[in-house]
């Protein structure tokens, strides 16, 4: 099965274009004024494949970055819309996981993402040579315990003790080509743990 993955939930945006287990291209940048088609198209050009060919669209749906969450549902939506693609959308925590075992890492292994306000997204996995296995749900924890974990992710370079780890859209294909579930562009819901909040703007005034 050709799947073209987006990962945008972090600095470091990755695209990748997988043949079942053969990642045929990845295409990763940290300059994100790149635009989401750009990088499809560079993806889709190494790899050699047309859009016609692809038969699953994967994302990472978070937690991460709002921005980059948020403009790769829609482009999945949209992808869909045209040419009836599926879709699979996989937790930002699985994909880390799943990294950080492609990478060689082993035992229960902490991941952190920032969640802004001094806190951050925190979960822990099982990681042996078969599998892994979530051991500590996802939970918003303060700084301060961030801080005295050994854990990897995106935003883990701030503290002493843990290195950064991102998560890589080949990864992401790989999750989903190893799933049977699929899902429709207007089902995807993004993981924030808690409702984004923003000021509704007040009423035009009358003249």
């Amino acid at each position: 099965m050709k799947i073209l993955a987006l990962e945008f939930s972090s600095q470091q945006r990755s695209v990748a274009v997988t043949d079942d287990a053969d990642v045929l291209s990845e295409i990763t940048t940290d300059q994100l004024k790149t635009g989401p088609l750009i990088l499809i198209e560079q993806a889709l050009e190494q790899a050699q494949i047309d859009r016609e060919e692809i038969q699953c669209l994967a994302l990472g749906i978070g937690p991460g970055s709002y921005t980059g969450i948020r403009s790769a549902i829609a482009v999945a939506q949209g992808w869909q819309l045209a040419r009836d693609t599926p879709l699979c959308a996989v937790s930002n925590a699985e994909i880390l996981a799943a990294t950080a075992r492609r990478n060689g890492l082993r035992g229960e292994t902490h991941f952190i993402i920032d969640a802004q306000r001094h806190e951050y997204y925190h979960c822990a996995w099982q990681l042996d040579d078969q599998a892994q296995l979530e051991t500590t749900p996802l939970s918003i924890i303060g700084v301060t315990s961030a801080a005295e974990l050994k854990a990897y992710g995106p935003d883990a370079a701030g503290f002493p003790s843990c290195e950064p780890l991102y998560p890589s859209a080949a990864v992401v294909a790989q999750l989903a080509a190893a799933r049977p579930d699929r899902i429709r562009g207007c089902e995807i819901e993004p993981i924030y743990l808690r409702p984004a909040e923003f000021t509704k703007a007040p009423p035009p005034r009358q003249l």
